[in-house]
């Protein structure tokens, strides 16, 4: 699909649009979070138990009904965790994205707009903020997202392209991000462009109860300019 698409600077007429595409960017990671945890040999192994257990008690009531109790446990652990974050995010910067973005000279926020169906949408998202560690300042990509129906076109790689074109006319020593590891194609894109895993950990303004339980695990990157 042929598409002639303009990456700008975020505008306040945008914002009902760009949160829109967060939340559909960040809801979408709920099924595959679910299947990767229950598909895992850990996970595998409860389920049967649970399921031999509940017929083992003489009923084959229980049989299923433990092991869709187990099952529905994980899935509103996942639920819960991307609901959570979008509702936190959207009461932050996310809510305001001129004023934490746009007023701060080494922030920035950019929507990536096309027609589509004869009018003018945003197709895609990205935000870079200046951070300092030690006396390195860098610049934190964040909030990249790109609208379902214009996946695998490129436009994921002109999003982080600008990032990191005005990191280094910042003099950013580097582009760091934060991904989860059920974003198998993201972290594939981000390793193509450069990225290096430097660490992997679980997001810690998560629950611990339902971060061990959905079994999701943050990664840190990379890209040295």
């Amino acid at each position: 699909m042929a598409m002639k698409v303009v990456i700008r600077q975020f505008r306040p007429s945008d914002l009902d649009s760009v949160q829109c595409l967060f939340m559909i960017g960040q809801l979408e990671q709920i099924h595959p979070s679910f299947i990767r945890a229950m598909t895992s040999p850990l996970y595998v192994t409860i389920t049967l138990t649970l399921s031999i257990a509940g017929y083992l008690l003489g009923s084959i009531f229980g049989a299923v009904l433990l092991p869709a109790a187990w099952v529905s446990l994980i899935y509103y652990s996942c639920h819960t965790i991307f609901n959570s974050y979008v509702r936190m995010t959207l009461q932050a910067d996310m809510g305001d994205i001129s004023g934490f973005y746009l007023s701060r000279p080494d922030h920035c926020f950019w929507v990536a707009e096309a027609e589509v169906n004869g009018r003018a949408q945003v197709v895609g998202i990205v935000a870079v903020v200046a951070r300092e560690n030690g006396g390195e300042k860098y610049g934190k990509l964040s909030r990249l997202v790109v609208s379902p129906q214009c996946r695998r076109l490129g436009l994921g790689c002109q999003l982080i392209q600008t990032v990191v074109d005005f990191s280094k006319d910042r003099g950013f020593s580097k582009v760091e991000l934060v991904t989860t590891s059920i974003q198998e194609e993201a972290v594939a894109l981000y390793k193509k462009l450069g990225f290096k895993l430097v660490l992997t950990h679980v997001p810690p303004e998560i629950t611990f109860y339902y971060r061990l339980l959905a079994r999701i695990r943050c990664m840190t990157m990379e890209k040295r300019l």
